[in-house]
């Protein structure tokens, strides 16, 4: 490193030595922080946490199943493209319609805001698991055909999945009961009072 003198004896570093080596060193740090590299070596160095396992273990339906799974997959889509459980929807896909509805240990959630890293160790049961063994269709299920409730059919899978997991803990809700559980589902075909009259059909409350 080169110096000078100044007028009264001090000594001081060339200032366009260091100058120059300042910027190399902004340069290179603002090229680390500004790559994906350069954020995962930043974060880990910090952290001292490993990447995300990419290959987990779920709990869908009552059975195991190991998945390769991206850090930033959601259960919407691993469901579908992945297990190949193409009964849950993706409707809106950011949280609003209520189609992909899935029950996470036994609450209502839209799989598309749910990321699948997040439920290792839970329980996960999409339209695909509610049927029973023999095959018959679940009460809500053969309730909400009773009261012609699917129109276009779309929504459907998260209507049922949102009465199911009602009457799991409210055997015999009200009118207005069911339609705030239900209030998170949107059907594009305006079919809510055949919904509502199935979640009653499916309660005992309307023969």
């Amino acid at each position: 490193m080169h110096s000078i003198t100044t007028k009264n004896g001090a000594m001081s570093v060339n200032s366009k030595l260091t100058r120059r080596r300042f910027i190399k060193g902004v340069i290179f740090s603002g090229a680390a922080a500004t790559t994906g590299t350069g954020i995962y070596l930043a974060a880990n160095a910090q952290s001292g946490q490993s990447s995300a396992e990419r290959l987990i273990t779920l709990n869908v339906n009552g059975r195991e199943r190991r998945v390769d799974v991206l850090p930033t997959e959601t259960l919407a889509n691993t469901l579908r493209y992945k297990l190949n459980m193409t009964g849950t929807k993706i409707g809106c896909n950011r949280g609003e319609c209520g189609a992909c509805t899935v029950l996470i240990n036994g609450v209502p959630n839209y799989a598309c805001s749910v990321l699948t890293q997040n439920v290792k160790g839970k329980e996960v049961v999409s339209i695909e698991g509610i049927k029973d063994s023999n095959g018959t269709l679940h009460v809500v299920q053969q309730a909400f055909i009773a009261e012609n409730a699917p129109q276009c059919g779309f929504c459907t899978p998260g209507q049922v999945m949102s009465a199911v997991a009602l009457l799991n803990s409210n055997p015999r809700p009200t009118k207005l009961e069911a339609a705030a559980a239900m209030s998170g589902n949107l059907c594009r075909c305006g079919a809510y009072e055949h919904y509502l009259n199935g979640v009653m059909r499916a309660s005992g409350q309307l023969a």
